[in-house]
């Protein structure tokens, strides 16, 4: 089963404009708005902008952004400029009549949405999902993570929580006091993140397995999305998802949202990576990005044909990160396919200082680079493969149409580029350590099995 051709304009791309980050514009306002239902109006004591995720009949459309405060109509009008097509489209499917504006009141259509007829489809053959969650001396965080999971609007799954290298029994405790029997507890006494992510595959009862970070926050259709990106076509071992920001309060915030975020590139079109398909994405160049660790999932059979989650990658090792990377890529050079579906998202909290963002893009330029040093110690034929991407790699990285920073205004700080950058070449020498640690059973870093925390997940390093 397919959906419907994604109409989606690429007003979906996360906005980060430059005046909310200046002194005295103040943070923005993240809201869902559902265009189905009476519009809202938007209040702030402290926010002079907005950032809305539009929805139709629960389907994702995009983000806009509203000034604040603004009323029901003025939301109507500035959504309605955005994505008038889409809705159109989308009342035309389900029978109704072409629109002139949006209505504050709601938008009704006499027949069936098609969108919700697909999920329904879906759920109706549902297969059961196993959620892994790791994390490392964090409980303060996992209980808003479980609620939204528990409050998933799925049929048949399970939360395997893993413990990865606890200090305290706090994590263990928390997941007993819940007593849900879908929450169960694991513990990884090794620290890593890509070992505590093979311990919940081991422990997952279920065929498919779906990675969330203790710092994001899933919707609640994010596993009947997942499973809708299962559908979308045969051969297919792995689903990511869009991570969507959490918050916007703080300048370090908005700079990687400005920076692209964890989505660049990808919007809200649904993409189906086929490594088949020579005129498509290569396997072994996540640009625009595979999707991240936070958000992804995969069936077993892709798991167990690929080995797992590479134990010489990831947080905790001295690479940081590119476990999820080398993971999109092994399964694609397996021979499956991979779906991104975007109305399969989470938000996540990001780095609120300045600091912890230097942290985080050095992570992914580290990241990526000991990725590629990996693929070449594993399968030396990939070179010629490798050689060829050179001129679009150094395009996008460097050139001044780069698809990561070609768009930056020129007050961006370069500072930031430079921390990448000084990743970049310090990768390969990082996967050596990681190699020779993993060998002998020692792992080095900050040792945090959490995605996108200080180790950085890679899945997002080029993005």
């Amino acid at each position: 089963m397919t959906s419907p051709p994604d109409t989606s304009s690429q007003p979906g791309t996360v906005p980060a404009p430059r005046e909310p980050a200046e002194p005295g514009c103040g943070p923005f306002l993240l809201r869902d708005v559902e265009l189905s239902e009476t519009l809202p109006a938007l209040v702030s004591g402290v926010a002079n902008r907005s950032l809305l995720l539009v929805r139709l009949f629960t389907e994702p459309l995009g983000l806009v952004e509203v000034p604040v405060p603004a009323g029901p109509a003025q939301i109507a009008g500035v959504v309605w400029e955005a994505f008038g097509d889409n809705v159109n489209q989308r009342v035309a499917a389900a029978g109704g009549d072409p629109l002139d504006a949006l209505p504050p009141e709601g938008v009704r259509v006499p027949g069936t949405v098609p969108w919700l007829a697909q999920r329904a489809e879906v759920l109706a053959a549902a297969p059961p999902i196993s959620v892994v969650l790791c994390t490392r001396d964090r409980a303060d965080r996992l209980t808003p993570c479980l609620d939204r999971l528990r409050g998933q609007f799925y049929p048949d799954f399970e939360i395997v929580v893993v413990d990865n290298a606890p200090t305290t029994n706090a994590v263990r405790r928390l997941v007993t006091d819940m007593a849900d029997p879908r929450v169960r507890y694991a513990l990884e006494p090794r620290p890593g993140l890509s070992r505590a992510r093979n311990t919940g595959v081991a422990a997952a009862r279920h065929g498919v397995v779906a990675f969330i970070d203790d710092d994001e926050s899933a919707d609640g259709y994010w596993l009947a999305e997942i499973a809708r990106g299962f559908a979308a076509s045969d051969r297919v071992g792995c689903v990511s998802g869009m991570i969507l920001p959490a918050e916007l309060e703080t300048q370090p915030q908005l700079l990687f949202e400005e920076y692209g975020g964890h989505s660049k590139g990808r919007g809200f079109r649904r993409a189906v990576i086929d490594p088949a398909d020579r005129s498509g994405q290569s396997p072994l160049y996540p640009l625009p990005p595979f999707g991240a660790g936070g958000n992804m999932a995969f069936t077993r059979a892709a798991l167990g044909r690929i080995g797992g989650f590479d134990e010489a990658l990831g947080a905790g090792t001295p690479a940081r990160g590119a476990e999820d990377t080398a993971a999109f890529s092994d399964v694609l050079l397996a021979g499956f396919r991979l779906v991104y579906q975007p109305s399969a998202f989470v938000r996540h909290t990001h780095y609120r200082t300045e600091a912890g963002l230097r942290t985080q893009l050095y992570g992914y330029g580290l990241g990526l680079t000991a990725y590629y040093s990996r693929l070449l110690v594993r399968s030396p034929k990939q070179l010629p493969e490798l050689i060829r991407l050179i001129p679009t790699a150094w395009r996008d990285t460097f050139g001044k149409d780069s698809i990561r920073s070609g768009h930056l205004p020129p007050d961006f700080p370069r500072k930031l580029l430079r921390e990448q950058r000084r990743g970049m070449l310090r990768g390969p020498a990082a996967y050596v350590r990681s190699r020779h640690a993993e060998r002998r059973g020692q792992v080095h870093g900050d040792g945090h099995a959490h995605g996108h925390g200080a180790a950085g997940s890679a899945g997002a390093e080029a993005r």
